[in-house]
């Protein structure tokens, strides 16, 4: 066997090996994750043929620095302002420094809030402010949700209006301060009706964006202000937004 089969056959066997190689997954766990965190992980696991594996990760794990283990950072649903001050300022730093350095962060609901830098407790990650923080409960239900053509293109949606479970997740718009050290986000869609339980005010939800992307340093950033692994039919929004996340180290975004 000749040198360059050799070269051909070894070159083979790594693209092969690298298809094949896990995603590694943690999910924060501690205070502040509601029970739909259970839901999010069966959505990233309930798909045999994606090489997905998950685990659960603690505020204490992330300031010891178990974040060098792992391709992709889920913060779920509950409440961000827990899980923010859960972390503190040396654990919210550190989930910074693994986005920064190539990893990956997907934020559903508390985690979309968790990623502003629109809070104390926020980790920065995406240039937004969260519209009408003053009634963040505004109430549960289905909402219907506009996509953009590359959202539509992205999850293989059939049409761009589409239902979704909300829980009072947060709406999100450009910052008008615009923080130059943070990155400008990629709407994806934005809330095409709206949800005004508990004296939340009409007007004001639709047309904010519900599902935003970005690149932070050599990382990504993704969240969604509502639930779709809560939603039958969207479950897979979760996995695929993952393995997003994970392609690999991009370049800085321009600023």
């Amino acid at each position: 066997m000749n040198c360059r089969m050799i070269l051909i056959l070894w070159l083979l066997g790594v693209a092969a090996y690298g298809a094949e190689t896990p995603i590694r997954v943690a999910v924060f766990e501690g205070p502040g994750v509601g029970s739909s965190s259970q839901a999010l992980i069966t959505a990233l696991t309930e798909e045999p043929d994606r090489t997905i594996q998950v685990s659960r990760i603690t505020a204490d794990e992330i300031r010891d620095g178990k974040l060098a283990d792992v391709h992709v950072l889920v913060h779920p649903g509950g409440s961000a302002s827990k899980q923010g001050l859960a972390l503190g300022e040396p654990g919210r730093r550190a989930v910074q420094e693994f986005v920064q350095s190539g990893g990956g962060y997907l934020g559903v609901c508390a985690g979309a809030y968790l990623a502003t830098n629109d809070y104390e407790w926020s980790l920065n990650l995406i240039d937004a402010k969260v519209v009408d923080k003053r009634h963040w409960a505004r109430g549960t239900g289905t909402v219907t949700l506009r996509l953009s053509p590359t959202c539509t293109e992205f999850f293989g949606q059939a049409n761009r209006d589409l239902e979704i479970y909300y829980a009072q997740g947060p709406l999100l718009a450009r910052n008008e301060w615009d923080d130059p050290a943070v990155p400008d986000y990629e709407s994806l869609a934005i809330f095409a009706t709206e949800i005004t339980q508990n004296g939340a005010p009409k007007g004001v939800m639709a047309g904010t964006s519900a599902a935003v992307r970005s690149v932070y340093g050599h990382g990504r950033v993704f969240c969604f202000s509502s639930h779709p692994e809560l939603t039958t039919g969207l479950h897979h929004w979760i996995p695929q937004s993952v393995e997003w996340l994970a392609a690999g180290k991009t370049e800085p975004n321009p600023r």
